[in-house]
């Protein structure tokens, strides 16, 4: 569905219709105002402002250097150049550690920088922080898979769920995320059968990178 259809921005409600219609969802990485405009008049559903910009923008190895200073700010420019797609923020590294530094950050990141929702890394250990901000009002995109942010800890840009115990790990971790009160799922680097798995045993919109096919739709890193 393009934007021109809707008459402000896309809200979670429509993302979920578009769920149950079996319409994909399309989105892009922005992280200036020039491109957010671009998107917007491609016709992109959700805008995702990624840490990645650590990386494709700032020039680093990871993305673990990006600070919240960088995240509002490059948030904030996005949010200049569009209005219709659903704008979404990652929580840098170290920025959710806790309930409370979570709800503090993910306030800056909406009040300061116009961010919709927040995206956030990690398994079963979020579901606390999942619950926390959505008791909030904060809308939440957790994410599953491979995690940046823990690349030392992963040993590295690896595909994840590869095996059945992991698998059925992730599974659980999803339905327990989406019962936290999370809005959307992002599913990176999974084996195709195991995002089909988790897409349909889910209600909430799920968004693949490196995921295969069977998804709802698909973010990519406009840089890359």
């Amino acid at each position: 569905m393009s934007l021109h259809k809707f008459s402000s921005t896309i809200s979670i409600r429509q993302l979920d219709e578009m769920k149950t219609r079996g319409e994909k969802i399309a989105c892009l990485t922005a992280y200036d105002a020039s491109l957010a405009a671009l998107l917007e008049h491609a016709g992109i559903d959700v805008v995702l402002v990624g840490d990645s910009l650590g990386m494709v923008i700032q020039g680093h190895a990871t993305t673990l250097p990006v600070t919240m200073d960088s995240m509002v700010y490059h948030m904030r420019c996005v949010a200049n150049g569009c209005s219709k797609p659903m704008l979404i923020a990652d929580m840098p590294f170290m920025s959710y550690s806790s309930p409370e530094q979570a709800i503090a950050n993910a306030a800056r990141l909406m009040q300061e920088g116009g961010a919709h929702m927040v995206k956030l890394e990690g398994g079963v250990r979020q579901v606390g922080i999942v619950e926390a901000l959505c008791a909030n009002d904060i809308p939440v995109c957790a994410h599953l898979g491979l995690q940046p942010q823990a690349v030392h800890k992963l040993g590295g840009f690896r595909t994840q769920g590869r095996d059945e115990q992991s698998a059925s790990k992730m599974l659980d971790t999803a339905q327990a995320l989406q019962a936290a009160g999370a809005d959307m799922l992002l599913l990176e680097c999974v084996p195709s059968g195991l995002a089909a798995r988790i897409t349909d045993s889910v209600e909430i919109p799920v968004i693949g990178i490196g995921a295969g096919v069977n998804v709802d739709g698909q973010v990519l890193v406009l840089q890359d």
